[in-house]
């Protein structure tokens, strides 16, 4: 065996302009056309194609502050559809599982994979085949790039979104000080905005300053974060790949909502709605909550009017994954937090303590808790089939007056045939 297939070799896959190439893959006549997807209740801006970027539009950019941009050049805007965006991204890395087990899962639209076994020699072209077979199999765009430990492979990705080829690899290049020069020191892994004013502080702009600088300062003036960095980009992993997913802790719910809401109805209506997607959630993963906290508050951005927000946690007296003893305990405790006079801005709610169910064998078992199990699955089953809400509790209400704005829904839902794209052969 060639000893350059022991060179460690990891791979970041990154989906180009995640949202919109969802959007995109259902629509192809958007395609080369300005196109951004907006954040919940239409607010900020969170992906952009290409072509809106060079327009001018930036990221995390109020909506509004956009507008006059987006009429001028006729951007098509969409806003956020995350259970598309959730099952798209599910297809990509069950691709990404075809060419290797040592996969971290990082984010919605991005995975490291560990290429080690690769000679050095072909895992560029290997990278190039990734690639290909995403494209094919999914329809999504990437960005892949290739090097000795993960931050370098977030270089590598940067200079490769710019690149026609999409991917570039970084294993044996000889100068890398010369390609560490043109990255910004914000533009550097785990680099967020206030080490970027500290480092800029300390006069290093750039990754090489970051990679050159002596361990003494660091030990220094830093801290253990940018030590790993530093180490990194000389070429010494440091950050291992998280191959294995944990149990989540805790489970979180919340939305702002679409317009102000008084009416204890309302509030009461967005819990519960809050609550049955959570328990949906935990019930996939297998996984019982042990208390819940339900959380209101008013918009703190309102200068002339009195800020108010709340909480309330509440421990169920049995672990438990039943929407309907979760929604009844939350519906208390909005009860005891709820003011009469407020306009309120936003709802959420948090299952915590989450332990898996397997772990969690009631001896004192019942008919009645079997009856629920079953019930549970069923609503599951025909909400995964149908739609999510297709099957809801009377207290989530019907015509949600607070609900989310999404006044550019695409309405793409993949678990609808009719919804999937036609392909017509040649």
């Amino acid at each position: 065996m060639s000893s350059t297939q022991h060179t460690k070799k990891i791979a970041l896959v990154d989906c180009n302009s995640f949202y919109v190439s969802c959007e995109r893959l259902f629509k192809p006549s958007l395609i080369r056309k300005p196109v951004i997807v907006l954040s919940s209740n239409d607010g900020c801006i969170i992906s952009r194609s290409n072509e809106a970027k060079a327009l001018g539009i930036k990221m995390g950019d109020p909506y509004f502050k956009a507008k006059e941009i987006i009429k001028k050049n006729n951007v098509h805007v969409f806003s956020s559809n995350y259970s598309l965006y959730g099952d798209m991204s599910r297809r990509v890395m069950k691709t990404l599982k075809y060419f290797g087990t040592e996969i971290e899962v990082y984010s919605i639209d991005e995975a490291f994979l560990d290429l080690t076994g690769i000679s050095d020699e072909l895992v560029e072209l290997f990278g190039k085949k990734i690639r290909n077979t995403i494209l094919e199999w999914t329809g999504i765009p990437t960005s892949i790039g290739i090097a000795s430990t993960k931050t370098l492979s977030k270089v590598a990705n940067h200079i490769a979104k710019k690149e026609k080829s999409g991917v570039i690899s970084l294993i044996n290049t000889k100068d890398i000080d010369i390609i560490l020069e043109k990255i910004n020191i914000n533009d550097v892994w785990g680099v967020g905005r206030q080490l970027t004013k500290f480092y800029i502080t300390n006069n290093i702009s750039n990754a090489k300053q970051l990679k050159n600088i002596s361990n003494t300062w660091i030990k220094k003036s830093s801290n253990v974060l940018s030590s790993r960095t530093a180490m990194e980009l000389r070429g010494i992993s440091c950050i291992s790949l998280e191959t294995h997913q944990t149990k989540r802790k805790s489970c979180c719910v919340s939305r702002s909502f679409g317009k102000k809401v008084e009416k204890f109805q309302d509030l009461r209506e967005s819990i519960t709605t809050h609550c049955l997607n959570a328990a949906e959630k935990i019930r996939s993963e297998s996984l019982l909550a042990k208390s819940i906290t339900i959380l209101i508050r008013t918009s703190p951005f309102q200068n002339k009017e009195i800020y108010y927000s709340n909480s309330k946690t509440i421990d169920f007296p049995i672990a438990t994954d039943n929407s309907i003893e979760i929604v009844k305990t939350a519906l208390i405790g909005l009860k005891s937090i709820f003011k009469e006079g407020f306009q309120y801005q936003k709802s959420g709610i948090t299952l915590s303590g989450l332990s898996s169910s397997e772990n969690n064998k009631n001896l004192f078992s019942s008919i009645k808790k079997d009856k629920i199990k079953n019930l549970m699955q069923s609503i599951d089953y025909t909400n995964y089939r149908y739609g999510r809400s297709t099957l809801s509790l009377a207290d989530a209400g019907l015509n949600k007056k607070w609900k989310v704005k999404r006044e550019h829904s695409s309405k793409i839902d993949t678990a609808d045939f009719y919804f999937l794209p036609t392909v017509k052969a040649s």
